[in-house]
Protein backbone atom coordinates (compact mmCIF):
# COMPACT_ATOMS: atom_id res chain seq x y z
CA UNK A 1 0.00 0.00 0.00
CA UNK A 2 1.30 3.40 -0.89
CA UNK A 3 2.22 5.75 1.51
CA UNK A 4 1.25 9.80 1.64
CA UNK A 5 4.35 10.31 0.71
CA UNK A 6 4.78 8.50 -1.97
CA UNK A 7 0.77 9.27 -3.64
CA UNK A 8 2.11 13.20 -3.04
CA UNK A 9 5.08 12.60 -4.47
CA UNK A 10 3.41 11.26 -7.85
CA UNK A 11 0.65 13.59 -7.65
CA UNK A 12 3.68 16.33 -7.90
CA UNK A 13 5.31 14.70 -10.55
CA UNK A 14 1.98 14.47 -12.47
CA UNK A 15 1.21 18.52 -12.30
CA UNK A 16 4.94 19.22 -13.24
CA UNK A 17 4.50 17.24 -16.30
CA UNK A 18 1.00 18.53 -17.11
CA UNK A 19 2.95 22.03 -17.18
CA UNK A 20 5.41 21.09 -19.48
CA UNK A 21 2.60 19.38 -21.59
CA UNK A 22 -0.66 21.23 -21.90
CA UNK A 23 -0.12 24.26 -20.37
CA UNK A 24 -1.31 26.92 -23.03
CA UNK A 25 1.21 29.23 -21.95
CA UNK A 26 3.83 27.18 -22.37
CA UNK A 27 5.70 27.69 -25.61
CA UNK A 28 7.80 26.19 -27.52
CA UNK A 29 10.48 27.87 -26.42
CA UNK A 30 9.77 27.67 -22.98
CA UNK A 31 10.32 23.92 -23.23
CA UNK A 32 13.58 24.34 -25.25
CA UNK A 33 15.18 26.42 -22.21
CA UNK A 34 13.76 23.90 -19.83
CA UNK A 35 15.43 21.07 -21.36
CA UNK A 36 18.61 23.01 -22.28
CA UNK A 37 18.89 24.03 -18.46
CA UNK A 38 18.98 20.15 -17.53
CA UNK A 39 21.22 19.86 -20.18
CA UNK A 40 23.40 22.20 -18.98
CA UNK A 41 23.23 20.85 -15.15
CA UNK A 42 23.80 17.60 -16.31
CA UNK A 43 27.09 18.67 -18.69
CA UNK A 44 28.68 21.11 -15.99
CA UNK A 45 28.64 18.20 -12.80
CA UNK A 46 29.51 15.41 -15.09
CA UNK A 47 31.04 16.18 -18.66
CA UNK A 48 33.04 18.74 -17.48
CA UNK A 49 34.86 16.67 -14.71
CA UNK A 50 35.24 14.13 -17.02
CA UNK A 51 36.56 16.40 -20.14
CA UNK A 52 39.39 17.51 -17.31
CA UNK A 53 39.94 14.03 -15.84
CA UNK A 54 40.31 12.58 -19.62
CA UNK A 55 42.84 15.80 -21.02
CA UNK A 56 44.45 15.42 -17.49
CA UNK A 57 45.15 11.73 -18.32
CA UNK A 58 46.23 12.48 -21.35
CA UNK A 59 48.70 15.33 -20.69
CA UNK A 60 49.97 13.18 -17.74
CA UNK A 61 50.95 9.95 -19.71
CA UNK A 62 52.51 12.58 -22.79
CA UNK A 63 54.77 14.16 -19.93
CA UNK A 64 55.30 10.47 -18.38
CA UNK A 65 56.87 9.44 -21.90
CA UNK A 66 58.97 12.42 -22.16
CA UNK A 67 60.09 12.35 -19.00
CA UNK A 68 61.00 8.59 -19.47
CA UNK A 69 62.66 9.17 -22.64
CA UNK A 70 64.61 11.68 -20.67
CA UNK A 71 66.04 9.43 -17.99
CA UNK A 72 67.27 7.37 -21.26
CA UNK A 73 69.01 9.67 -23.04
CA UNK A 74 70.94 11.17 -19.99
CA UNK A 75 73.18 10.31 -17.46
CA UNK A 76 74.33 12.07 -14.22
CA UNK A 77 77.71 12.80 -13.47
CA UNK A 78 79.66 14.54 -10.56
CA UNK A 79 81.19 17.33 -11.30
CA UNK A 80 83.20 20.36 -9.14
CA UNK A 81 82.49 23.75 -9.21
CA UNK A 82 85.47 25.35 -10.57
CA UNK A 83 84.48 29.43 -10.66
CA UNK A 84 82.89 31.32 -12.80
CA UNK A 85 79.92 32.05 -10.76
CA UNK A 86 77.21 35.02 -11.64
CA UNK A 87 73.50 35.08 -11.08
CA UNK A 88 71.04 33.47 -13.23
CA UNK A 89 67.87 32.92 -14.10
CA UNK A 90 65.40 29.95 -12.70
CA UNK A 91 65.65 26.69 -15.10
CA UNK A 92 62.41 26.55 -15.99
CA UNK A 93 62.03 23.05 -15.58
CA UNK A 94 59.40 23.53 -12.83
CA UNK A 95 62.58 24.79 -9.77
CA UNK A 96 61.97 28.40 -9.10
CA UNK A 97 64.74 28.53 -6.51
CA UNK A 98 67.51 31.03 -6.63
CA UNK A 99 70.29 29.80 -9.23
CA UNK A 100 73.34 30.92 -10.82
CA UNK A 101 75.82 29.98 -13.31
CA UNK A 102 79.40 28.05 -12.69
CA UNK A 103 82.29 26.30 -14.36
CA UNK A 104 82.26 23.26 -13.74
CA UNK A 105 84.71 20.39 -14.32
CA UNK A 106 84.29 16.64 -14.42
CA UNK A 107 86.13 13.46 -15.85
CA UNK A 108 84.34 10.43 -17.26
CA UNK A 109 86.07 6.89 -16.75
CA UNK A 110 88.69 6.23 -20.02
CA UNK A 111 88.41 10.56 -20.94
CA UNK A 112 90.00 13.69 -19.81
CA UNK A 113 88.85 16.00 -17.78
CA UNK A 114 86.38 18.39 -19.52
CA UNK A 115 84.75 21.84 -18.54
CA UNK A 116 81.92 23.60 -18.92
CA UNK A 117 79.41 26.24 -17.35
CA UNK A 118 75.96 25.21 -15.81
CA UNK A 119 73.32 26.29 -13.16
CA UNK A 120 73.90 25.34 -9.55
CA UNK A 121 71.85 26.54 -6.23
CA UNK A 122 72.87 29.65 -5.32
CA UNK A 123 74.45 28.90 -2.38
CA UNK A 124 77.16 26.86 -3.95
CA UNK A 125 81.05 27.77 -4.12
CA UNK A 126 84.29 27.14 -5.07
CA UNK A 127 85.40 23.63 -4.74
CA UNK A 128 81.63 22.36 -3.81
CA UNK A 129 80.62 19.19 -5.78
CA UNK A 130 77.55 18.99 -7.92
CA UNK A 131 75.77 16.63 -9.95
CA UNK A 132 75.35 17.41 -13.54
CA UNK A 133 73.06 15.76 -16.55
CA UNK A 134 74.78 14.64 -20.30
CA UNK A 135 73.07 13.82 -23.09
CA UNK A 136 73.88 11.12 -25.34
CA UNK A 137 76.71 13.97 -26.88
CA UNK A 138 77.87 14.50 -23.58
CA UNK A 139 76.72 18.17 -23.63
CA UNK A 140 75.47 19.11 -20.32
CA UNK A 141 71.14 19.55 -20.28
CA UNK A 142 68.94 19.79 -17.58
CA UNK A 143 67.89 16.91 -15.36
CA UNK A 144 64.93 15.12 -16.80
CA UNK A 145 61.76 15.93 -15.69
CA UNK A 146 60.93 14.80 -12.44
CA UNK A 147 57.63 12.96 -11.27
CA UNK A 148 56.22 15.94 -9.25
CA UNK A 149 56.76 18.29 -12.50
CA UNK A 150 54.50 15.14 -14.70
CA UNK A 151 51.88 15.76 -12.00
CA UNK A 152 51.53 19.81 -11.76
CA UNK A 153 51.57 19.69 -15.81
CA UNK A 154 48.48 17.14 -15.64
CA UNK A 155 46.56 19.18 -13.08
CA UNK A 156 47.19 21.92 -14.28
CA UNK A 157 45.84 20.86 -17.89
CA UNK A 158 43.40 18.95 -16.86
CA UNK A 159 41.68 22.09 -14.68
CA UNK A 160 42.26 23.81 -17.86
CA UNK A 161 40.23 21.58 -19.77
CA UNK A 162 37.51 21.41 -17.11
CA UNK A 163 37.15 25.40 -17.32
CA UNK A 164 37.13 25.99 -20.76
CA UNK A 165 34.34 22.62 -21.12
CA UNK A 166 32.31 24.54 -18.56
CA UNK A 167 32.63 28.15 -20.07
CA UNK A 168 32.15 26.68 -22.98
CA UNK A 169 29.05 24.72 -22.04
CA UNK A 170 27.80 28.30 -20.24
CA UNK A 171 28.61 30.35 -23.54
CA UNK A 172 26.17 27.70 -25.75
CA UNK A 173 23.31 27.52 -23.12
CA UNK A 174 23.43 32.27 -22.88
CA UNK A 175 23.33 31.63 -26.64
CA UNK A 176 20.27 29.45 -26.61
CA UNK A 177 18.71 31.66 -23.69
CA UNK A 178 18.90 34.85 -26.18
CA UNK A 179 17.93 33.28 -29.39
CA UNK A 180 14.86 31.72 -27.26
CA UNK A 181 13.87 35.22 -26.28
CA UNK A 182 13.57 36.99 -29.54
CA UNK A 183 11.58 34.16 -30.73
CA UNK A 184 9.73 34.71 -27.94
CA UNK A 185 9.14 38.19 -28.14
CA UNK A 186 8.97 37.43 -31.80
CA UNK A 187 5.60 35.13 -31.37
CA UNK A 188 4.30 37.55 -28.46
CA UNK A 189 4.77 40.71 -31.12
CA UNK A 190 2.53 38.49 -33.72
CA UNK A 191 -0.05 36.86 -31.06
CA UNK A 192 -0.54 41.28 -30.55
CA UNK A 193 -0.59 42.30 -34.03
CA UNK A 194 -2.82 39.55 -34.08
CA UNK A 195 -5.33 39.68 -30.79
CA UNK A 196 -4.82 43.42 -30.15
CA UNK A 197 -7.04 45.07 -32.70
CA UNK A 198 -10.09 42.83 -31.35
CA UNK A 199 -9.41 43.16 -27.47
CA UNK A 200 -9.14 47.29 -28.30
CA UNK A 201 -12.82 47.02 -30.32
CA UNK A 202 -14.29 44.48 -27.44
CA UNK A 203 -13.20 47.48 -25.34
CA UNK A 204 -15.13 50.34 -27.49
Amino acid sequence: MRTREQRASEKRARVIGRRWRHNPLCRRTDVVEAWTALVVSVVLWAGAPLAGLAAGWWAYDGARSTAAEQRAERHRVLAVIVGGSHASAPTGEGDRRPVKRVSVRWTEPGERARTAETRVPAGAGVGDPTYIWLDRHDRIVPAPTSGTVVWQHALAVGACAAGVAAAGVLALHALIRRVAARRRLAEWEREWARTGPEWARDRT
